[in-house]
């Protein structure tokens, strides 16, 4: 199924497949967008911890038995905000504590084109039974005016999803439908997928080095291959209000990790985004953070 956006699928799939005042477990931290879309859809979120390896399988089968939850939420590939991806170890464990659970695992692959040192593989193309609703934008890897996502159910959920599709959108563009199957049909794509993994390379790697050398009391558990940001842990007394101001006034703008989490964070952490137009700003950008955080 064809829709207007990633945040579209979300709020169809949440509405669709859990339902107002029902639990959804999902990673946390996770992604802000996602727990938006929960609260529109007064969907009850139960956060199941996870890191840059992703979430322990235990735990999330403790969290389907203790509060009967029929779907989760994850980002397998790239999550935002960790980077984590998960391994195809853990990809088979989780799998198999949805289907014991018989829930739906809702999985977000919209950075599956931001690849660096590795392949994405979602986890729908482990699926046999329908137990994996598969979502998929090209929004960020196109355009921000391409406003194109599918999402792939099979069974009972495609049923349910399709119905909530209908009745939300009852109309995609097929200007923006034409334009997408444009994009990614011409040999071309190929390529600018390579560019997009070798400028994306060189940009991470970049601020990883300026906050090694700038930000030495920030702490990077790992540095991700692939996706959009880092994640960036910061010593337990931070203000990340005061650092956040600060370094706005200085011309920096970062984001507070607080919006990232379903429920109370773990601790202090800056989601900060190595996609942006102007890499060489990097180093003075990471020095303004350093600076700031020093300050405290």
């Amino acid at each position: 199924m064809i829709l207007p956006g990633i945040q579209s699928g979300l709020s169809t799939a949440f509405r669709a497949l859990v339902g107002a005042g029902r639990p959804l477990l999902v990673e946390s931290p996770t992604y802000w967008g996602a727990i938006l879309a929960a609260a529109q859809a007064g969907v009850q979120l139960v956060p199941v911890p996870s890191g840059i390896r992703g979430p322990d399988p235990a735990e999330l089968d403790r969290a389907f038995e203790r509060t009967g939850a029929r779907a989760c939420y994850v980002q397998p590939n790239f999550a935002n905000p960790t980077g984590a991806q998960w391994s195809p170890a853990l990809a088979d464990q989780v799998l198999d504590v949805v289907r014991g659970h018989g829930a739906f695992l809702i999985e977000d692959d919209s950075a599956h084109d931001f690849g660096i040192d590795t392949d994405p593989v979602p986890i729908a193309a482990r699926d046999d039974s329908g137990h994996v609703v598969y979502l998929r934008s090209l929004t960020k890897s196109v355009s921000p005016s391409v406003r194109i996502a599918g999402i792939i159910a099979r069974g009972p959920a495609r049923e349910r999803i399709l119905l909530d599709a209908h009745a939300e959108s009852m109309y995609i563009s097929g200007v923006l439908q034409a334009v997408a199957l444009d994009v990614v049909t011409q040999p071309a794509w190929r390529t600018h997928l390579r560019n997009l993994h070798h400028q994306l390379a060189a940009r991470r790697d970049l601020l990883v080095a300026a906050l090694r050398e700038h930000v030495p009391a920030g702490h990077l558990e790992a540095v991700p291959q692939g996706g959009l940001n880092l994640w960036v842990r910061l010593p337990d007394a931070t203000d990340l209000r005061r650092l956040a101001r600060d370094c706005e006034a200085a011309g920096v703008i970062i984001a507070p990790g607080d919006g990232w989490f379903p429920a109370e964070p773990t601790g202090p952490y800056l989601r900060i985004n190595y996609a942006g137009p102007n890499p060489g700003a990097f180093p003075d950008g990471a020095r303004i953070i350093g600076e700031a955080l020093a300050r405290q």
